[in-house]
C-alpha cells in the first residue's frame, strides 16, 4: 500500500484557514457585541435572534476586512525584510501575487460565490487604502485613536444611536484583532 504524499498548504492557503478560524475558535466577534450589550445595557441587541445573528455576521465579515488588510500589510513587510531588495516592479508583483492567492483561499475557506468574493476584494481595497496611508512614518497611530475604516463602519453597524461608545468598543476590538492577526503573521512566516 502506497503512502500519498502529503504536501504543505501554501502561505496564502494557512493564513486563510487561520485567521477564519481565529474569528470562530475564539468567538472575538459574539464576545465583543455581548460585552458591550452588557456594559452598556443595549439588550434590545441580542432580542431578536434573527437581528442578532445577522450583526454577528456583519460585523464578522467587517473583522475579516481588517485582518485581511492588516495581514497583507505584515506579510509584504515581513517578506521584503528577509530578502535583499527587490526591485520595486519585483516587489508590486509579489505583493499582488500573495493578495490574489490569499483572496483566492478565503473565498475557498468560506464557500463564497464570485459576486461574494468581488465585493469583499472590493471592500478589502478601501481597508488597503487606510493601511498604506497609516505606515508613513508622520502617520504612525496613537493609542485609543480611530483605526481606520473598522472602527467606525463597526460602530455604525453595532450602535448608532450611542456612538461615541461604540466607537470607543470597536476601537478595542480593532486592537485585538490587530495582535491577532501579527500573530498569525510570525507563525505563517516561521512555520512554513
Amino acid at each position: 500500500m502506497r503512502r500519498g504524499r502529503t504536501s504543505k498548504p501554501s502561505r496564502e492557503t494557512a493564513l486563510a484557514g487561520w485567521l477564519c478560524e481565529a474569528l470562530e475558535r475564539e468567538r472575538i466577534v459574539p464576545r465583543f457585541v455581548d460585552t458591550y450589550v452588557v456594559e452598556h445595557e443595549r439588550y434590545g441587541l441580542q432580542v431578536h435572534p434573527v437581528r442578532y445573528r445577522e450583526l454577528l455576521e456583519v460585523i464578522g465579515r467587517e473583522a475579516l476586512l481588517a485582518m485581511t488588510a492588516r495581514a497583507l500589510a505584515a506579510a509584504a513587510r515581513i517578506s521584503e525584510g528577509g530578502r535583499p531588495r527587490p526591485s520595486q516592479r519585483e516587489a508590486t508583483r509579489t505583493a499582488r501575487l500573495f493578495r490574489g492567492r490569499l483572496l483566492a483561499a478565503l473565498a475557498r475557506q468560506r464557500n463564497w460565490s464570485a459576486g461574494d468574493a468581488l465585493e469583499f476584494q472590493s471592500d478589502l481595497a478601501l481597508y488597503e487604502r487606510h493601511e498604506d496611508a497609516s505606515r508613513g512614518p508622520r502617520n504612525q497611530r496613537r493609542p485609543g485613536h480611530s483605526q481606520g475604516p473598522f472602527v467606525d463602519r463597526c460602530a455604525f453597524l453595532l450602535d448608532p444611536s450611542l456612538m461615541e461608545q461604540a466607537r470607543s468598543a470597536s476601537a478595542k476590538l480593532a486592537a485585538e484583532l490587530e495582535q491577532v492577526v501579527t500573530a498569525l503573521v510570525d507563525k505563517v512566516f516561521t512555520a512554513l
